[in-house]
């Protein structure tokens, strides 16, 4: 069976982190996010795997080349333009002839595909949507459907007195390929705002699968750190790079960890990363291959890409920092402050608030302080 993944997003909610890294490839646990989507689908024995791509393409193919290496099967397809998610999927027809599966690039889930196919079989679907309750239906777009699942009405951020439902599209999709007929080539053109509303004109059947199933969306600096918590608290169920050291602590290969650090759980800790004395690391928290950090510094609840330089006396608490960043000496990054590839933050600049610091900058000494 095949599937498509949507990776055509430029991710400009995750910027900076996406300035110069496609959404699919930033890590999640020091692994592509989307090496762990088609780790999911091989699971369900789906290794034909046809990517629909438009941002930073040449990234995702570099690292996947044609898939051998990860058991799959991988066919690129690029976007001139944005196309949308059901006019990406039309764009990659030609390579559908049977019923498949179709995700959202950024979302990471556990959700049962077997059972949602057996459902979309049972009641001779065209399309299924996964469906996911939330507690605050409006802030989403609802679906609403009847006992069956079929599917009544999609309704737009609902008020309180109109919500009639708090199930909302959770972003994997299994769909029979004829209902592209309805989608028309080469234009933007969306699956909510487009063939869903169609389907429904025509009386084609579309039925929501509704499970308690992990499901997030990716897409934000925030619920990039919330998914780094759920996989390292065990809400969700991903393999750690490294060897357990000790309860709840992950080291790599070749990394060198001074005897006197003092490390809470859960951490990975990346291959050839060196961490000096005196420092204090307190999970939930991952940092990437190649770190150094400075003596007598703190690192709590954050998450360090690859090759990230920190100096002595640094302070670093709920933050994300990308690779190839140098945090000089006596720094602070706290309170969701987010740090682009290739930055430079000199000494005395204190980073809080939810700042975000753009790839390629450097930030000169005492700067900003708060």
């Amino acid at each position: 069976m095949k599937a498509v993944i949507l990776v055509g997003g430029e991710g400009t909610r995750l910027r900076p982190l996406t300035c110069n890294t496609p959404k699919p490839m930033v890590p999640i646990v020091n692994r592509p996010f989307l090496e762990h989507m088609i780790d999911y689908l091989r699971k369900y024995d789906i290794d034909d795997i046809i990517l629909s791509m438009c941002y930073l393409p040449d990234r995702i193919q570099s690292y996947f080349g044609d898939g051998s290496s990860f058991g799959v099967k991988l066919t690129y397809v690029v976007e001139n333009t944005p196309l949308g998610t059901a006019g990406a999927v039309k764009n990659v027809e030609r390579y559908l002839d049977d019923t498949c599966f179709v995700l959202n690039g950024d979302v990471m889930t556990d959700l049962d595909l077997t059972a949602m196919l057996a459902f979309h079989r049972e009641h001779r679907s065209k399309v299924t949507i996964s469906l996911a309750p939330v507690e605050d239906p409006t802030a989403y777009g609802v679906v609403e459907t009847n006992s069956e699942g079929h599917v009544k009405r999609f309704i737009e951020k609902p008020s309180w007195d109109a919500v009639t439902t708090n199930l909302i599209n959770a972003g994997t999709y299994v769909l029979e390929p004829d209902v592209l007929k309805y989608v028309p080539p080469n234009l933007y053109y969306m699956f909510e705002h487009g063939l869903f509303p169609v389907l429904l004109q025509v009386g084609d059947p579309l039925y929501g699968f509704a499970t308690n199933d992990y499901w997030i969306d990716i897409g934000t600096p925030e619920k990039y750190i919330t998914v780094h918590h759920d996989i390292l608290m065990g809400k969700i169920q991903k393999p750690f790079p490294g060897q357990c050291v000790h309860d709840g602590i992950w080291i790599g290969r070749g990394a060198q960890v001074d005897p006197t650090v003092k490390m809470t759980g859960p951490v990975v800790i990346g291959e050839e990363s060196v961490i000096g004395p005196g420092v204090r690391i307190t999970g939930p928290l991952v940092m990437g291959n190649q770190c150094q950090i400075g003596h007598d510094t703190v690192i709590e609840d954050a998450v360090l890409w690859h090759n990230v330089r920190v100096g002595h006396h640094v302070t670093m608490k709920r933050c994300v920092v990308a690779s190839n960043c140098l945090l000089e000496d006596s720094t602070w990054l706290t309170n969701g402050a987010i740090i682009g590839d290739d930055v430079t933050i000199r000494t005395g600049n204190r980073l809080e608030h939810g700042i975000r610091i753009w790839a390629n900058r450097i930030l000169e000494p005492n700067t900003i302080t708060f």
